[in-house]
């Protein structure tokens, strides 16, 4: 006897898919390949194995994937079509640990569906689902991720170029005068830089240049936004950053990343959100801590650690960085270090609670959000004219030799 349900669960590549379909846990999946990102045959392959399984063609379809490359996109491609689809969190999909696991796109994709069959069937805690965030939460995530990357990547490009001088045994900072700089550079024998080494060195300057170009752009047009947009999101980002300590980068982070879409009940979800919960290990005989989880959302984890010991340098007068003194400040590095940890958590849960609720945190001291995106934005202006004028000077010299 089978469901009148359909389950599918999907093994997700880059060229092809692999789905699997069942109408209960104990039945054996039918397998079936197909183009990667082709929804039309998709559509056909749940037509026919209604038909195989003797499903009406109205019947309910339940389908799953973990999260991965492909994001978010099937998922809402699913749900226009009326499937109940989720996304799981892979790292939360239960284990047997008492064998060695096959690996293969079959095999994965079968317990997938079962797990899907028991997860429908009340099995709540078989795995983790990821809460799928709207198209513009999302879209809204791109100009601060943009610009870590290109920020990494810039820094990686200046690592190269030190590099290659360390080889020579030679170093100068990597700047908008490093041109120059590179020309008067001598080894230890008097001698100029080889003539190859200049040319390898001036090709990553141009890559850095971009780079940095691209990079000062993004965070020019970040800062437009905040002085000009009337998002009611962005008004929360200047909330945030009308607290002493608290920048244009980590307010941003913080509202987009987590606080503008994520439904939020209370401080311990909050913290669990970013794996900053506790894991303790309990065996019966044997109890310790594990340090915490870190299974949420890495790029509000470590900005709200580094926001935190810049909280205590900031805001030594409020509470909660008396509240570090009193327990961790006089601490080994150790300790410290773990009351960091505890104190971002504290002040994690205290900055969510100012931009939603606008409850200041106790002897905070505030500040006026213009001021820091003002001067930012002229000290921008004065290096991008800066930057105008010297390659003036240069196209002229050039112009002069020739």
């Amino acid at each position: 006897m089978t469901g009148n349900t359909l389950y599918i669960a999907f093994e997700l590549a880059a060229d092809k898919w692999l789905l699997a379909f069942a109408t209960q846990a104990a039945e054996k999946p039918r397998f079936r390949q197909m183009p990667a990102r082709d929804l039309a045959r998709l559509d056909d392959e749940i037509a026919k194995a209604k038909v195989r399984f003797r499903l009406a063609a109205d019947a309910t379809v339940r389908t799953c994937y973990e999260a991965g490359r492909d994001a978010f996109w099937l998922h809402r491609a699913l749900g226009a079509r009326g499937i109940d689809n989720v996304v799981v969190d892979s790292s939360s999909i239960e284990v047997n640990r008492r064998k060695k696991h096959v690996k293969s796109d079959p095999v994965d994709a079968g317990k997938l569906l079962n797990l899907l069959c028991r997860y429908h069937g009340g099995e709540r805690k078989v795995w983790s689902v990821v809460n799928v965030p709207t198209v513009e939460a999302e879209d809204r995530r791109q100009l601060h991720r943009g610009l870590k990357d290109l920020q990494g990547q810039q820094t990686e490009c200046s690592n190269r170029i030190k590099g290659l001088l360390a080889s020579q045994g030679l170093d100068a900072p990597v700047d908008a005068r490093f041109r120059e700089r590179l020309a008067g550079l001598r080894d230890w024998n008097g001698q100029a830089v080889p003539a190859g080494m200049q040319q390898r060195l001036l090709q990553e300057f141009a890559v850095w240049e971009a780079l940095h170009r691209q990079v000062r752009d993004a965070a020019n047009e970040q800062e437009r936004r905040l002085r000009e947009d009337q998002d009611p999101v962005l008004e929360k980002v200047r909330r945030l950053m009308g607290l002493k300590g608290v920048g244009v980068r980590a307010a941003w982070i913080l509202q987009m990343e987590l606080f503008s879409w994520r439904q939020i009940k209370n401080g311990k979800q909050l913290g669990a959100l970013v794996g900053l919960t506790p894991t303790p290990y309990n065996s019966g005989e044997s109890e310790r801590e594990q340090g915490i989880s870190k299974s949420g959302n890495k790029h509000v984890r470590a900005l709200i650690v580094e926001l935190a010991w810049l909280w205590l340098r900031w805001q030594p007068g409020s509470a909660l960085s008396q509240w570090y003194g009193r327990r961790f400040a006089s601490g080994n590095k150790r300790l410290r270090k773990v009351g960091i940890v505890a104190l971002a958590r504290k002040l994690l849960i205290a900055l969510w609670r100012y931009a939603e609720h606008g409850e200041i945190p106790e002897g905070a001291e505030e500040k006026d959000w213009r001021l820091r995106v003002c001067s930012t934005a002229r000290r921008h202006a004065r290096a991008a004219a800066k930057a105008a004028a010297e390659a003036t000077t240069e196209a002229a010299i050039a112009g002069a030799a020739v």
